[in-house]
């Protein structure tokens, strides 16, 4: 099978766009993605696109895939939507880089868009909350938020997790997402105030929750032939992998962790043949603050129980042993549902090509997005590095 690169990748600002439209935002994404690549690109050697979204706002179209692809002008291409909750387009880039691999395609997109500001804060819940178990959790009056409370409750009774190490994620993520000009919340904020957010469901407060966005992103992966004519700044998709999980809460045998990540991140490495310490940094999903403490963990970083240390002594800082959510992940940057994965795929890609700005770190090489649906129904891990194979 060949090997996949990336060879564009961009992302629209995250954040509230009355003005703007799910088009408009993947348009924006699309032609940023077109003019990442390195060579003079033919749009037309695009053969297979996948867009991600769930479709909770925007006035969107039941075809709303082919929607934006034909409105990009990507005529007569295949595209199929894929909805897979806040990890749909995690699962689009997978499909797109096995559509390569596999030599069906030379050529594929993988994408995301989400419309999520025009609704009201019920319709809001109501949408976050079908992304989970609706018949046990949601109809019995847990919300989105309330599920990830008892995860963390779980790990601070189990571990000793405290609630400083629970927003020691905000300060990081702001701080980075400060430097983003693409993010939502572009600002930092203190460890007092962190600590000292609005109570959203204990323990949890409004610190330890990302906002709901309306943005786009896309990622075109290509295979080597293809991939050599254009770049000199190569993305390797190394490794890809998928896993699915009992998708109500109190089904799982764990509430510490989220075992479909465990499993996709096992199949992500095996395939890249690398371990977790060979990772030098990640994009994770932070939905929650617990979300990012337990990825850590499911991903091999540190062992389980060791979230809250590991945050603690600073090891995901810029400068520490392994930089997470340089972009500001999920809780600074955003969170358009459709769009997260292939974002966080976007982060990957400038900083192994050393175009990330004012957030660049220098001497990465491999990289690894960790795109999670619902509370842990599905989970996509994907590894990157940065040259040829």
């Amino acid at each position: 099978m060949t090997e996949v690169y990336v060879i564009g990748a961009s992302q629209s600002d995250y954040g509230a766009f009355p003005e703007e439209s799910y088009r408009s935002l993947f348009t924006t994404a699309y032609e940023g993605a077109v003019d990442a690549v390195d060579g003079d690109f033919d749009e037309s050697l695009i053969e297979e696109a996948y867009v991600g979204t769930l479709g909770v706002g925007g006035r969107q179209l039941g075809l709303s895939g082919p929607a934006v692809t034909e409105h990009v002008g990507l005529h007569g291409v295949s595209c199929t939507r894929v909805e897979n909750a806040c990890a749909a387009s995690g699962t689009a880039l997978r499909q797109a880089t096995l559509a390569v691999k596999s030599g069906v395609v030379d050529v594929a997109l993988a994408g995301g868009f989400e419309v999520m500001t025009d609704m009201s804060g019920e319709q809001t819940r109501y949408w976050l909350g079908v992304s989970g178990e609706t018949e046990w959790e949601r109809m019995a009056g847990t919300t989105f938020a309330g599920v990830y409370a008892q995860m963390a409750d779980a790990h601070m009774a189990e571990h000793g997790t405290t609630r400083e190490q629970l927003s020691r994620v905000a300060v990081k993520n702001h701080a980075n997402g400060a430097k983003n000009p693409h993010a939502h919340l572009g600002f930092e904020c203190s460890l007092e105030d962190a600590m000292a957010g609005t109570p959203v469901a204990d323990p949890l407060n409004l610190y330890d929750c990302c906002p709901t966005s309306d943005g786009a992103s896309v990622a075109i992966v290509a295979n080597e032939e293809v991939a050599r004519e254009l770049t000199e700044s190569p993305v390797r998709v190394a490794g890809t992998g998928q896993a699915s999980a009992r998708v109500g809460l109190f089904q799982r045998p764990t509430l510490t962790g989220v075992p479909a990540s465990r499993k996709a991140a096992e199949q992500a490495y095996e395939q890249a043949g690398i371990g977790p310490d060979d990772v030098d940094f990640a994009e994770v999903h932070d939905c929650f603050s617990i979300a990012e403490l337990m990825a850590y963990e499911d991903l091999g970083f540190c062992a389980p129980g060791e979230a809250g240390s590991y945050i603690e002594r600073g090891a995901t800082e810029p400068d520490g042993e392994r930089p997470v959510n340089l972009s500001g992940g999920l809780k600074s940057k955003g969170h358009p549902i459709g769009a997260t994965g292939t974002g966080q795929t976007v982060e990957v890609f400038k900083q192994l090509r050393g175009e990330a700005g004012g957030r660049q770190v220098d001497g990465l090489e491999t990289g690894l997005s960790h795109n999670v649906g619902g509370s842990g129904g599905a989970a996509v891990v994907t590894v990157y590095e940065g040259g040829w194979a």
